[in-house]
């Protein structure tokens, strides 16, 4: 009896040990444990609700229609911050250079602006495509900032659209944007027959072309005046890049990871570089396709009368 007596009390005395032990570790992770002293458990993210319309940011510039459409896409937003850390993120870069632009733009007049964000939101990567294609844009221009584990990689480099990078650094880069939101992936639109199919790819290869031209006037106004990392354009499978009917561009402006290309990046004088090469080569882009677009084909003549009858 005694040694049952013993038994049982050591159990009570393990048992309440145990409970104790654990009461202590939740207080403990109350009150100490990162972040927030323990109180933050839930990140909350207010997503657009399904099936709602994307809302379209306002147009700036003239308001003659028929003057060109930029469409200018800070990268990253909200909870997702991109590359680099504090006090200098992506997020925050990408915004300040494409505000900088949109100001050049409009202070030289004749080209239509809007911006993706203008706040720092969260978009997934196929909303910025949509708003571009909805608000049917001339031109969309993604800016971003990279990083590497390279301290030395340095400068910005220009991407078109391929479905397999130019070289690895290309698919790493497309990898890493890609994965900024992966909710459904992305596809173009379904297309019901083969006709269509290729209807839609031949316009794909037309904007890319398109894409590809202002990658190089880029290149060529920037000369001197923005230090290129590579001075060829490369391709990756970008999401944000998918559409099928306006021409896009992705300009990685730097590295954050470099200390002299985040310096650049978030100084005034490295945004207005920026600004004012983007805006020299969107505008010779523009003047470019005016001057080689067919002229307005004139009205054709009315087809001569199709006479009927029973004849003789």
């Amino acid at each position: 009896m005694r040694r049952l007596v013993d038994r049982l009390l050591l159990l009570f005395v393990s048992v309440s040990g145990v409970a104790a032990l654990f009461a202590l570790l939740l207080v403990a992770d109350r009150f100490f444990a990162a972040p927030g002293a323990g109180r933050d458990y839930v990140l909350r993210i207010v997503l657009p609700p399904s099936g709602g319309k994307l809302g379209l940011p306002r147009i700036e510039g003239p308001l003659d229609a028929s003057r060109p459409l930029v469409v200018i896409d800070a990268g990253h937003g909200g909870h997702d911050p991109g590359a680099g850390a504090d006090p200098v993120k992506e997020k925050a870069v990408t915004l300040a250079l494409a505000e900088a632009l949109r100001d050049q733009l409009l202070a030289g007049g004749g080209v239509r602006v809007a911006l993706t964000r203008n706040t720092d939101r969260f978009l997934l990567l196929p909303e910025r495509a949509a708003i571009a294609r909805q608000l049917k844009a001339d031109l969309f221009l993604s800016v971003h900032a990279d990083s590497s584990t390279n301290p030395d990689a340095v400068g910005a480099t220009l991407y078109t659209l391929s479905d397999r990078g130019s070289n690895e650094e290309a698919g790493r880069i497309a990898a890493s944007e890609n994965n900024a939101d992966m909710v459904n992936g992305v596809a173009l639109s379904g297309q019901s027959d083969m006709v269509s199919a290729i209807l839609v790819d031949l316009s794909q290869r037309e904007s890319v072309a398109q894409a590809e031209a202002f990658a190089r006037l880029v290149l060529r106004e920037g000369a001197g005046k923005i230090d290129f990392r590579d001075r060829s354009i490369q391709s990756a499978a970008f999401i944000v890049l998918k559409s099928a009917d306006v021409p896009s561009v992705l300009f990685e402006a730097g590295y954050l990871s470099n200390a002299a290309d985040a310096a650049r990046l978030v100084s005034p004088e490295g945004r207005q570089a920026f600004a004012e090469v983007t805006a020299r080569a969107i505008r010779v882009h523009f003047a470019r396709r005016l001057a080689t677009a067919p002229p307005p084909s004139a009205a054709a003549p009315s087809p001569a009368p199709v006479q009927t009858g029973t004849g003789d």
